[in-house]
């Protein structure tokens, strides 16, 4: 799953209505980055790009923008779209260099992505880049509180935009991030004023691809190690907290009363070891785990340390679908250890850990 040649990059934009995707689209589509982007509008009607930066006749299915970039709307399905835009594109007939696909406001951004690595000829065309998710501060709360696919979406997230924060009290805004990051540990989070987002943070962001950096929050990662934990036994799973998979820093509370009264279904925590796993077993575990929980596992990403190779085993998942790849040898002075993490809907956390535990060599 590396990035071969030729590949078009393709984002999934996602995030509930009056979010601001349609606000971030526009300022990227229309910024002088010499780009050329295709967007593809998964939406039932909602709020459309505005006609004013599209050229064409709206009833023809792709539309040229003023500066050159692509527009369809979708009227069959995903797969389909890709396909027509890819073949336009190898034939000369269209030109652009990667594609945005914005999402409905409601929709839960996991079959979609899961188009690019079960369809064999849209995985000969295009490589997911990242899922991004805007959340609107003014009304996250109570979205997160009333609708499981504000939570997926945010749990789905490679990189999270929060939009609106000058309409919201500093606390509160502190709050949701704290919140956010519990739901979602290795999304960096951003804010971001009228969609004014720097175009590095939105593309070739590759959180898909198969490496061997984890982004988790630092701090979420080293909490548990700094409470001089317990010696007597050799790996640490961070659950030393009541916390799900959230850590503080030594002697910082979990401080924000708010958070507390959510028990949001969309959770994370991660798992760390320093002994390796046996691969056999691993496969085996993950495996049975994907076929009982994959509808509800969301993301899910590691760097492994296995036994009996020198190299490090970087793996990673949506749902259901599961890939890993070797990545570079470990460093002579580096511990060796695995770390993953984990973010579902309601997901068995002590059976994943007693699970991966029974999985080291």
């Amino acid at each position: 799953m590396s990035a071969a040649v030729g590949l078009i990059p393709a984002t999934i934009l996602t995030g509930f209505l009056g979010s601001g995707k349609t606000t971030l689209l526009k300022r990227v589509l229309t910024e002088s980055h010499g780009q050329k982007i295709a967007v593809i509008e998964n939406e039932f009607g909602e709020e459309n790009i505005d006609n004013d930066i599209l050229v064409a006749d709206t009833e023809e299915q792709i539309i040229q923008m003023s500066n050159g970039c692509v527009c369809c709307t979708i009227r069959e399905d995903l797969r389909t779209t890709l396909s027509e835009l890819a073949t336009k594109r190898r034939k000369g007939e269209l030109h652009f260099d990667r594609i945005v696909i914005e999402t409905t406001g409601l929709a839960d951004p996991g079959p979609v992505a899961q188009t690019f690595f079960m369809d064999d000829e849209v995985a000969e065309s295009y490589l997911l880049d990242s899922i991004l998710t805007l959340v609107d501060a003014k009304h996250a709360e109570q979205q997160l509180d009333t609708r499981v696919e504000a939570q997926r979406q945010v749990g789905f997230a490679d990189q999270i935009f929060i939009s609106k924060t000058d309409l919201c009290e500093p606390a509160a805004v502190a709050a949701l991030a704290h919140r956010l990051k519990h739901m979602n540990p290795r999304a960096p989070q951003h804010q971001v004023h009228f969609g004014e987002v720097p175009i590095a943070s939105v593309f070739d962001l590759k959180g898909f691809n198969l490496n061997a950096k984890l982004e988790i929050d630092p701090e979420f990662l080293a909490a548990g190690d700094s409470h001089g934990h317990h010696h007597h036994h050799h790996h640490d799973h961070g659950h030393d907290h009541g916390h799900e998979g959230h850590d503080h820093a030594p002697g910082e509370a979990c401080n924000h009363p708010h958070h507390h009264h959510h028990d949001d279904d969309v959770k994370s925590f991660v798992f760390r070891s320093t002994r390796p796993f046996d691969a056999a077993k691993l496969e085996d575990f993950l495996g049975s785990i994907v076929q009982v929980y994959g509808p509800k596992m969301l993301r899910y990403k590691g760097v492994l340390y296995m036994k009996g190779t020198d190299r490090k085993v970087v793996f990673q998942g949506v749902h259901q679908l599961m890939g890993s790849d070797l990545g570079p040898k470990w460093v002579p002075q580096e511990t060796k250890q695995s770390k993953m993490v984990f973010i579902g809907l309601d997901l068995p956390r002590e059976i994943l850990l007693q699970g991966l535990d029974g999985c080291l060599a």
